[in-house]
C-alpha cells in the first residue's frame, strides 16, 4: 500500500486499509491490479479523475497542434497567388504545423514535372527563414508532394558563460562605448 503522501506502507490487510482511508478521507483505491500482491493508494479519487482529464485535454491538444495543413498550387500560378500561398504555409509553419505543399498537374502539364518540383524548392527557398523540407519532391499520382516542417527555435545565448560579453571581470571584454550621436560633447576642462 502507498499512502496519501507517495509514502511506502508496506503490505497490509485490505480491511485495515480500509479504515485508514477513511479515517482520512480519502479513497483507496487499486493502481496496479496485476502485481503480486495488488497495490493500492490512498488518494482523493475525484480529484485523481480531474488531473486526469487535464492531462488528456492537454495531450489532445498538442496532438491537434501537430496537424499537418494541406496548400495546393498549380504548375501555372501567378506571383500574387504564389505570395499569397506562401503566406498561408508561412503562418502555418509558424503555429508549429507540418505543412503539405502539393503540386497539382493537368493534361500535359504532367510530362513536365520539373516545372512543379521548380515551384516546390521556391516554395521551400521563401520559407527557408521559418520551415525546411522534411523530404524531397516527389510525385505521387498527378500530384507532386513535399512536406515542410517547421525549424527549431534557435536557444538564446547565456551571458555567464566563457568568452561571452558581459559585467566587468565575467568573461571576455568589456565592448567599447560609443558617443550617443544626439548627445552634446562636454567641454574640456583645464586644471
Amino acid at each position: 500500500m502507498i499512502g496519501a503522501e507517495g509514502e511506502q506502507i508496506g503490505i497490509i490487510d485490505t480491511r485495515d486499509a480500509m479504515n485508514m482511508a477513511r479515517e482520512q478521507n480519502l479513497d483507496l483505491v487499486m493502481v496496479s491490479p496485476q502485481a503480486v500482491p495488488p497495490v493500492c493508494k490512498l488518494l482523493d479519487y475525484g480529484r485523481f479523475r480531474y488531473e486526469q482529464q487535464q492531462n488528456e485535454k492537454d495531450n489532445r491538444k498538442r496532438a491537434r497542434s501537430q496537424e499537418v495543413k494541406a496548400i495546393k498550387f498549380r504548375v501555372k500560378i501567378d506571383d500574387n497567388d504564389f505570395k499569397t500561398k506562401t503566406n498561408h504555409v508561412k503562418r502555418f509553419l509558424e503555429e508549429g504545423h507540418k505543412v503539405k505543399v502539393t503540386i497539382m498537374f493537368r493534361g500535359r502539364e504532367r510530362t513536365h514535372p520539373e516545372l512543379g518540383e521548380r515551384i516546390l524548392h521556391r516554395v521551400a527557398d521563401t520559407l527557408a527563414e521559418v520551415g525546411q523540407p522534411e523530404s524531397p519532391p516527389n510525385m505521387m499520382g498527378m500530384d507532386m508532394n513535399m512536406i515542410m516542417i517547421p525549424k527549431q527555435p534557435k536557444k538564446p545565448a547565456r551571458s555567464d558563460e566563457p568568452g561571452e560579453l558581459g559585467e566587468a571581470g565575467q568573461g571576455g571584454e568589456t565592448p567599447p562605448v560609443s558617443p550617443q550621436p544626439d548627445a552634446p560633447t562636454p567641454a574640456p576642462v583645464n586644471v
